[in-house]
C-alpha cells in the first residue's frame, strides 16, 4: 500500500475503534441499571482486575505490549465508571422538588456544584455578578433573593465567603448552608455568626478540581460546625458517588491542609522558581530530562497555571500555614548541610527516613 492508502486504512480503524468504545459505553449504562436494580455498588475491584489481567494475556498472544493494553483498558474502565456514577447520582434524585442557591456559581468550582446539584434534581439558582450558565436561573446579587432555598452553597473566594456568612447569619436562612473553601481559618467568625444565629451550617472541602468527572478515589471533607443535621445533609449529596467522606474539626482540617495543599504547592512553586531563576532554558533542560524530572515538571506546570490569588490565600490565610513552610525551609537547610559538609551519612539518613515514612503511607492506603 502507498502511504496515503495506509493512512486511509488507519482512519477507518480509528472510526471502528471509536464505534466500539461508544458501544462499550452503552453497555456500561446497562450495567449501571443492573447494579442499581440489585443494590450492588458501582465499583467492583475484582472484576476490574479480571478485565485488566485478561487484556494483558490477550495482548501477549497478539504481539502487543501488555502495558499498552492495560493502559487502554484502564481508560475504558474509568469512562465506564464515570457513566455509572453519574447515572447513580441522577437516580438518587435527592433534590427532586427542592431548590438550591449557589453563590458564586459562575466560577469553576461553583459551576461544578451547579451541575452536580442539577443532576440530582435540584432547581438551582446561580447568584454571581460575573456571569451565568445556560439553562439556569441567574441573579446578579444573592441579597435580592428571598433565601427560601433548601440548600445554599457558598462558592466564592475565601474572604468574600466570610462576609457572605455574616450577612446570611443576619437573615437566618431556613436551608442548610455550607461553603466549599480550601481553608477554614478565614471563615471562623462567619461560621461562628451562623452558629449563634441558630442556622444549620457546616463546611465542605471537595478535594478535587473543577475538571473532575469521576469521584472514585477522591475525598470530600466535612467540617463539623456543631450541627449534625447540616453535616448529614451535606454528606447525603455525595452518598451516590464513590467519594470517600472525612469528618473533622476546623482546626484539624487547616493543620493537615497546611501540608496536603500548602506544602505541596510551596514545593512546586519553589521548584519552578529555581528553574526560572537558573538561567537555563526550559527546552534545553527538556532534552536532558529524566523520569523524575519529567514527573516533577508535569506537576509544577499544573501548579503554575492555577490562580495566584487562590494559592496565595492558601499560603497566607491558614492559621497553621507557617508550620509547613517552616518544615520545608528546615528540610532544605538540612539537605544543604548534608551536601555542603560532604556528610553522606546524614544524606542517607534523610533518604531512609523518607522511605520509612512513605512506606507507612502505602500500608495505610
Amino acid at each position: 500500500m502507498t502511504l496515503d492508502e495506509i493512512r486511509t486504512r488507519l482512519s477507518t480503524l480509528d472510526a471502528q475503534l471509536l464505534g466500539l468504545v461508544a458501544e462499550r459505553q452503552r453497555l456500561s449504562r446497562e450495567v449501571a441499571e443492573a447494579k442499581r436494580a440489585t443494590g450492588r455498588g458501582t465499583r467492583d475491584f475484582q472484576r476490574e482486575r479480571e478485565v485488566l489481567m485478561r487484556a494483558r494475556d490477550m495482548a501477549a498472544s497478539m504481539d502487543l505490549s501488555p502495558d499498552l493494553a492495560e493502559s487502554v483498558l484502564r481508560l475504558l474502565i474509568r469512562g465506564s465508571l464515570t457513566t455509572q456514577e453519574r447515572m447513580r447520582v441522577a437516580a438518587g434524585g435527592r433534590g427532586s422538588g427542592r431548590s438550591a442557591l449557589v453563590i458564586g456559581g459562575a466560577g469553576k468550582m461553583g459551576r461544578w456544584f451547579v451541575e452536580f446539584l442539577a443532576s440530582q434534581g435540584y432547581h438551582v439558582v446561580i447568584a454571581d455578578p460575573a456571569g451565568s450558565l445556560e439553562g439556569f436561573t441567574t441573579v446578579l446579587d444573592w441579597r435580592a433573593t428571598p433565601l427560601d432555598h433548601d440548600l445554599i452553597v457558598i462558592a466564592t473566594p475565601l474572604q468574600i465567603a466570610n462576609t457572605v456568612l455574616h450577612e446570611l447569619a443576619a437573615r437566618k436562612p431556613r436551608g442548610i448552608v455550607f461553603d466549599i473553601g480550601s481553608l477554614k481559618s478565614p471563615l471562623r467568625t462567619g461560621i461562628r455568626a451562623m452558629q449563634e444565629a441558630g442556622c444549620r451550617i457546616t463546611s465542605v472541602h471537595p478535594m478535587f478540581g473543577p475538571d473532575t468527572e469521576l469521584l472514585s478515589g477522591r475525598h470530600v471533607i466535612f467540617v463539623d460546625a456543631g450541627n449534625a443535621e447540616a453535616i448529614e445533609e451535606a454528606r447525603s449529596l455525595f452518598a451516590s458517588t464513590m467519594a470517600e467522606h472525612v469528618v473533622m474539626s476546623l482546626d484539624e482540617h487547616d493543620r493537615l491542609i497546611a501540608y496536603v495543599l500548602g506544602l505541596s504547592h510551596a514545593l512546586n512553586i519553589a521548584f519552578f522558581t529555581a528553574l526560572a531563576n537558573s538561567g537555563e532554558a526550559a527546552p534545553r533542560l527538556a532534552q536532558l530530562s529524566s523520569t523524575t524530572y519529567d514527573a516533577q515538571v508535569d506537576v509544577a506546570t499544573r501548579v503554575a497555571r492555577e490562580s495566584p490569588e487562590l494559592y496565595f490565600e492558601i499560603q497566607s490565610l491558614n492559621d497553621y500555614g507557617r508550620e509547613s513552610l517552616s518544615a520545608l525551609r528546615a528540610a532544605v537547610e538540612q539537605l544543604w548541610s548534608a551536601v555542603s559538609n560532604d556528610n553522606a551519612a546524614e544524606f542517607a539518613a534523610m533518604m531512609q527516613q523518607g522511605r520509612e515514612y512513605l512506606a507507612g503511607r502505602v500500608r495505610e492506603a
